[in-house]
C-alpha cells in the first residue's frame, strides 16, 4: 500500500510538473508600436518583457527620436546642426554624443567613397529643386554651369573641423544635412533602447524603409524583410517583392534602401532623381534604380546606400565591390531607359556583391 501511495504521490508530482513546464512554455507576446518622427514614420514589432508598461516602451523611444530631431533636423531652426549652419567661420558650436557618431559615420562614408556621399551637398540639391519641397520649374529651367559652380564651391565636407565636442568650419557658407543618414541612425538608436533598456532581444525597428532586426519574429522564424521592385508611382499598400533578405540564424540585420523611383521628378518623358552627383553638380543619369545595403548598423547601410545611388551604376558596383559591401542593385534591362517613365515588373534585374550573395547563402 505504501508503494502505491508513493507511486500516485510520484505521478501526481511528474502531472504538475508537466503542466507547469507546459505554461512556462507559452509562447512569447509580441506588441507593435508606431509612430511620427523624420518628417515620416516608425514601425516597430517585439517580443514584450514581463512587467513592463507599453506606454513606458514608447516614452522612451519617443524622447530618443525627439533627442536626434533636436540635434540634427534642417526643419527645426532651434536644432543643433542649423546653429552650426549659421555659423561663422572659426566660430565653433557644441554639440552632442548622437551628432558626434554620426558626423563620424559620415566622415567614414566620405572618404570610402571619395566624396560621393558628402552631407555638405545641400547648396547643390537646393538649386535643382530638390530640396524640402521638389520643385518641376527648376527643371524648365536648369541651372546654368555658373550657378552649379558657385554652389559646388560651397561643398567641403574637409572644411568641417570636430575638436572634441565643439564643431567649427573653415569655410564661409557650408552647411550640413544629415537627412541621407539620420533615419538610419534613428533605427540604431531605437533598437538599443529595446535592447538595453528594456533586455529585449527579438525586435524589428524601422523608420521610413531603414530597418534593423534582431532574434526571431512573433512566429518564431528569423525576420524577413521584402526589397520592392521600383516600379513607378508603386505604395506601401500596391507594391510587388522582387527580392527576401532573411536574418541569418543567430544573427542580425541593418538594412537600408536608397531609391529614386519614389521621390523623384518627370520633365519631357524623363525622370530626374532627387540625388545628385557631387562630382558633375547634376542629377544622377544611368544610377541604379533601387540600391539595398546590409551594414553593421544601419547609419552605415542607409549613408553608403545613398553614397552608391549618387554614382552612375557601374561606378556604384565597383566601388561597393571595392569596399567588400553586402549591396543589392535593382537595376533597368536596359540602361539607357533607366530614367524614363515607363518602367514595368519585367524590365528589373538584380544584381548583388560577393558580399551579399554570401549572405543571403547564409541565411536559413
Amino acid at each position: 500500500m505504501k508503494k502505491n501511495i508513493n507511486t500516485t504521490f510520484a505521478i501526481s508530482v511528474i502531472v504538475a510538473l508537466t503542466i507547469s513546464a507546459i505554461a512556462c512554455q507559452q509562447p512569447p507576446t509580441y506588441q507593435s508600436l508606431e509612430g511620427k518622427t523624420m518628417g515620416t514614420s516608425y514601425h516597430i514589432s517585439f517580443e514584450m518583457p514581463k512587467n513592463t508598461d507599453l506606454a513606458s516602451i514608447q516614452a522612451s523611444i519617443d524622447k530618443r527620436l525627439l533627442d536626434i530631431n533636436k540635434s540634427m533636423s534642417t526643419y527645426d531652426d532651434t536644432a543643433t546642426i542649423m546653429a552650426f549652419n549659421r555659423a561663422k567661420v572659426g566660430e565653433k558650436v557644441h554639440i552632442d554624443p548622437d551628432f558626434i557618431q554620426v558626423l563620424n559615420a559620415s566622415k567614414t562614408i566620405y572618404q570610402a567613397s571619395k566624396g560621393a556621399f558628402d552631407p555638405t551637398v545641400m547648396p547643390l540639391v537646393s538649386l535643382w529643386g530638390f530640396g524640402k519641397e521638389m520643385r518641376i520649374d527648376r527643371l524648365q529651367s536648369p541651372p546654368t554651369p555658373a550657378e552649379i559652380n558657385q554652389a559646388r564651391s560651397l561643398i567641403d565636407f574637409d572644411s568641417v573641423v570636430l575638436q572634441a565636442n565643439q564643431l567649427s568650419k573653415n569655410k564661409a557658407g557650408v552647411a550640413l544635412d544629415f537627412s541621407a543618414i539620420a533615419k538610419g541612425y534613428g533605427v540604431d538608436v531605437v533598437a538599443d533602447v529595446l535592447k538595453s533598456e528594456y533586455k529585449i532581444n527579438n525586435y524589428m525597428v524601422e523608420i521610413g524603409g531603414e530597418v534593423a532586426t534582431l532574434g526571431k519574429n512573433a512566429k518564431g522564424q528569423a525576420w524577413q524583410l521584402g526589397i520592392d521592385e521600383p516600379v513607378i508611382n508603386s505604395s506601401v499598400s500596391n507594391r510587388n517583392t522582387i527580392a527576401l533578405i532573411r536574418e541569418p540564424k543567430q544573427g542580425k540585420i541593418n538594412l537600408a534602401t536608397s531609391g529614386n523611383y519614389r521621390n523623384s521628378l518627370v520633365y519631357n518623358g524623363v525622370r530626374y532623381s532627387h540625388t545628385i552627383d557631387p562630382d558633375t553638380g547634376s542629377p544622377v543619369v544611368n544610377g541604379a534604380s533601387s540600391v539595398t545595403v546590409v551594414h553593421d548598423t544601419t547609419a552605415l547601410a542607409d549613408g553608403w546606400a545613398t553614397a552608391l545611388t549618387a554614382m552612375p551604376y557601374e561606378k556604384a558596383l565597383k566601388t561597393a565591390q571595392d569596399n567588400q559591401l553586402a549591396v543589392l542593385f535593382i537595376v533597368h534591362q536596359d540602361m539607357s531607359k533607366a530614367n524614363q517613365n515607363d518602367e514595368k515588373a519585367q524590365d528589373w534585374q538584380i544584381v548583388e556583391t560577393d558580399k551579399m550573395k554570401a549572405l543571403r547563402a547564409r541565411t536559413p
